[in-house]
């Protein structure tokens, strides 16, 4: 916009005639002097098809008298010649100054170039300064509600999830629109393969104070089930039954592996596995006693470990999920817990199998509700039941049928509650009496035995299953009593659960968790009539169909980074009958229900994925005789 017409063309032509003057080495005069021909740089570099070089284009330096000559041709070609200016630290002016010094420019156009790029930085800077200062004042402005959000900080682990998202979208977008280059392109399998991995070793301490009762009054049900039918008769059996230990304190050192991988598949599905540790296939805990052994109603050695041995690994997970949208997925297979709930009625370790659909929608901003439906088979009746005669007997599958719904409700910019009430229906669970018969040996099979639970803890009231008829083979009922034991009452769960954060102390969160739980289906009447344990010193049932839970825990709310901790105290009241107890938490009073106490822990990161932990678990029996107990644990963790 600043250049004439012609002045390109003034500008090359001044060029050529400079350069053919410097090749003859003759004084001329400036104006009638007609150069002796000479090679052009330009049309030798034309017929080579090559650019001329910019040394080729301009000048170079000649002896005084030849330079005279150059500067008297320049003024024919160019404008008047420019003194040289000032040098400037800007590269701009410093590059307009040398055009004018060429005779490119007039110096009218150069400081007419050099006013209009002074305005126009100036007009720029102040546009920086007014957005610099917008930003400011709408950092310092608190919000105009509790609805507005300011965010000042942003906690460690919230950048760790967010880089992870990120990464995670811009791998898949490089993946779908092929962005990488081949050299760096991983194969679809690696792109698409989530490997991870867990390790814990634990020191435990299992302690008894004076006073618990030792006189056969708490019998190992799960043992009496998984082996042959006991025999209940004191005077063809003077033995105990199997017993829980309540008097001599034992430790123990275990260690827990997990290993697995989520493998994205096309159109939403993903496909998960899971391998762990186990010293039996014990649905609540993954733990393995380093030389474990326990002593099965023979005396023998039932299970594996002692001298060196090597350890099992068990399917633990193995699932098939399908997220058609962001806010559903439907699974099936064995899979991680999918309810909103406690230790108090499910094992953190425990597994479902089954079907199960998880739906969520936010249907205004920050409050977001969601529902759970599912349903898992819990026991299914051996093909060939009764094994050792030709006539069978009628199945009686188990089954959890349960529904979930709930709600996210973040309340302000601290504030976050979710609270969900279920219910939960398990099918079958109860034990059923036998058609009467008399059993000749500990094999001969009652038609109702697959009614007995296939794995329990302790707490649960318990009811024979055999209706054993008397005659002269039993000596009149008094001997040759085999039985089996089943639960004692039918199990329907109503439960609330809420959880309440606070973030008001960044990055440290406070969060009290809380459960209540009620067994819908427990008829006291019923099991005063058939219940054989959980009774008072004058033979009444004390058994109970209410739990309830709660535990306060402030800290980071995951141990992301060397140093983060966190530190908990929780109370629990667990009546007999108010869940499962083949479910619930395997550590607390050694596992089950018909216990209340408290819990204190604490754990510490010694890097973003190793970390120290205790817990402190102090329970003493509900119902029945006393039963206390005091277990310490030690953790060292590892993941990946």
């Amino acid at each position: 916009m600043f250049f004439s017409r012609n002045a390109p063309l003034l500008f090359i032509a001044g060029l050529m005639a400079l350069s053919a003057t410097r090749s003859t080495g003759v004084e001329t005069a400036p104006a009638a002097a007609k150069p002796a021909p000479v090679a052009d740089p330009i049309s030798a570099k034309a017929k080579k098809d090559e650019p001329p070089s910019i040394d080729e284009l301009l000048p170079l330096p000649v002896e005084a008298p030849v330079a005279e000559e150059n500067a008297a041709v320049a003024e024919t070609l160019a404008p008047a010649a420019q003194p040289r200016v000032q040098l400037s630290e800007s590269f701009a002016i410093n590059l307009v100054n040398r055009l004018v010094e060429r005779g490119v420019l007039t110096q009218a156009d150069a400081a007419d170039m050099i006013a209009l790029a002074k305005a126009d930085a100036q007009v720029a800077q102040q546009e920086r300064e007014q957005l610099f200062s917008a930003a400011q004042t709408a950092a310092e402005a608190p919000p105009a509600s509790d609805d507005e959000v300011r965010v000042t900080y942003v906690p460690e682990v919230v950048k760790d999830e967010l880089r992870g998202q990120i990464k995670e979208e811009l791998l898949k977008e490089a993946k779908e629109n092929k962005l990488l280059a081949p050299q760096y392109a991983l194969p679809e399998w690696v792109v698409a393969f989530h490997p991870h991995a867990d390790f814990r070793v634990r020191y435990e301490h299992i302690g008894f104070p004076n006073g618990n009762d030792a006189t056969g009054a708490f019998p190992n049900f799960n043992v009496l089930n998984t082996g042959p039918a006991f025999d209940t008769s004191s005077i063809s059996n003077p033995l105990f039954s199997p017993q829980y230990n309540t008097t001599e304190d034992r430790q123990r050192t275990r260690f827990r592996l997990r290993f697995g991988a989520e493998i994205d598949l096309d159109d939403h599905f993903t496909l998960g596995i899971r391998l762990g540790t186990g010293d039996s296939n014990n649905p609540v805990s993954g733990n393995q006693s380093f030389g474990g052994t326990n002593l099965g109603p023979g005396g023998n050695f039932s299970q594996q470990g002692g001298n060196f041995s090597k350890y099992a690994i068990w399917l633990d997970r193995a699932f098939l999920r399908w997220e058609p949208v962001e806010s559903l997925a439907i699974s099936i297979g064995r899979f991680d817990n999918p309810f909103f709930s406690t230790t108090a009625i499910y094992s953190d370790d425990l597994g479902f199998d089954g079907l199960v659909l998880q739906a969520h929608h936010e249907i205004t901003e920050g409050i977001d509700p969601f529902l759970t439906l599912g349903s898992f088979p819990i026991f299914n009746t051996d093909l060939q039941f009764a094994s050792n005669q030709p006539v069978k007997f009628e199945s009686r599958d188990k089954w959890l049928n349960a529904a979930q719904v709930g709600v996210n409700w973040k309340m302000s910019k601290d504030w976050n509650l979710k609270i969900g009430t279920a219910y939960y229906d398990f099918r079958n669970v109860e034990g059923q009496l036998s058609t009467p018969f008399v059993p000749r040996n500990a094999e001969d099979p009652g038609d109702t035995d697959h009614s007995r639970p296939s794995f329990a803890q302790k707490g649960n009231t318990y009811m024979f299953l055999r209706r054993i008829l008397a005659d002269a083979t039993n000596n009149g009922g008094t001997t040759n009593q085999f039985q089996y034991f089943g639960l004692a009452t039918p199990f329907r769960i109503h439960s609330i659960t809420g959880r309440l954060n606070y973030d008001g102390f960044e990055p440290f969160q406070v969060s009290l968790l809380g459960e209540y739980l009620k067994n819908l289906a427990f008829d006291s009447t019923n099991l005063e009539t058939l219940g054989i344990n959980n009774r008072g010193s004058s033979g009444q049932f004390e058994g109970g169909d209410t739990a309830y839970y709660l535990n306060l825990r402030v800290g980071k709310p995951e141990l992301a980074t060397r140093g983060d901790w966190l530190g908990y105290v929780g109370y629990r009241h667990i009546e007999s009958d108010a869940v499962v107890d083949g479910f619930n938490d395997q550590d607390f009073g050694g596992g089950g229900t018909n216990m209340k106490g408290y819990t204190i822990g604490a754990a510490l990161a010694l890097s973003p994925r190793v970390s120290l932990a205790f817990r402190y678990f102090n329970a003493s029996q509900i119902a029945g005789p006393q039963f206390r107990s005091g277990i310490f644990q030690l953790d060292l963790s590892a993941k990946f």
